[in-house]
């Protein structure tokens, strides 16, 4: 028998880089923090779901296979972070019109599939390190030229090791 806790998966929209482009950014995160996450789980979420049942991420796959994003290239050059979460992290000094579109375009989705998703304003960025003393701000000593040409569903799996992402479902822009 299923219980509730087991019929909800944690899922996000992100974006998923390429072999290349995760090296680059984990080369970065290995530069500036002590406990970088794991190059595995390196991504930029677009849109985060929490835990849903599987009516509401049957929903959600349907929105987003709707969602009408065109390929567009990001470049990671600066460093950021958030102090009071202890989070350093890599993002667009100027992120791409199509980037902030695509997470319209998710969050959209999401409040037509019924479910009230986060509403802070979108700040793109990949998480480097979650337990950052002093995050560090300013320009990445080299820019991560990401082109991105599809986006994910993926799934927060708790594990012994710790968490990891499994991507779900993947839809092309």
């Amino acid at each position: 028998m299923t219980t509730p806790a087991e019929a909800k998966r944690r899922l996000f929209f992100a974006l998923w880089p390429d072999e290349a482009v995760r090296r680059q950014i984990a080369a970065l995160s290995r530069q500036v923090c002590k406990r970088p996450v794991p190059d595995a789980n390196l991504h930029l979420t677009l849109l985060f779901l929490g835990q849903v049942d599987a009516a509401v991420e049957t929903c959600f796959c349907a929105a987003a296979a709707r969602v009408q994003g065109v390929p567009f290239t990001v470049s990671l050059d600066r460093y950021g972070g958030w102090a009071r979460k202890r989070i350093q992290w890599l993002g667009p000094s100027a992120p791409p019109a199509a980037l902030e579109e695509l997470a319209d375009a998710l969050y959209l989705a999401g409040t037509k599939c019924g479910f009230e998703v986060e509403k802070r304003p979108f700040v793109p960025h990949v998480t480097l390190s979650r337990k950052a003393k002093k995050p560090i701000t300013g320009p990445a000593p080299a820019p991560v030229v990401w082109h991105a040409s599809e986006f994910v569903l993926a799934e927060s799996v708790p594990s012994p090791n710790g968490v990891r992402y499994v991507v779900r479902e993947r839809w092309t822009l």
